[in-house]
């Protein structure tokens, strides 16, 4: 891999780490009455798809196991349709696909080292 796909993957861990921290202790329906709450979620979210996105498309093919595509589509959805976003998909994501997510980055990045929520 090199560097920039290293910097970009920890990118990518960090904020999905993030995005653990941030729902930790909270449900869904807190980001229908926290503003704040949601915005970063959001956010997190968004910057793990422009990480994703910039990853070089060689290392995409040889990580299969990683969903790009479906990564960088919910970027472009925050991005590009940032009125229409669900805020039930982005609990999805955050909930039930960032712990997986989590851990094959750290397969990818041996020394990540497992962080405490």
């Amino acid at each position: 891999m090199n560097e920039q796909d290293e910097v970009r993957l920890r990118h990518m861990l960090d904020e999905s780490r993030r995005v653990q921290r941030f729902i930790h202790d909270h449900s869904r329906e807190d980001m229908d009455s926290d503003d704040l709450f949601a915005y970063a979620v959001v956010r997190a979210v968004e910057i793990i798809g422009e990480a994703a996105s910039r990853i070089s498309p060689e290392f995409r093919t040889q990580t299969p196991e990683i969903p790009w595509r479906n990564i960088i589509g919910m970027r472009n959805v925050i991005v590009h349709a940032y009125a229409d976003v669900s805020y039930d998909i982005v609990w999805q994501v955050a909930a039930g696909n960032l712990p997986e997510l989590i851990l094959a980055l750290e397969r990818l990045l041996p020394d990540s080292g497992a962080a405490d929520l």
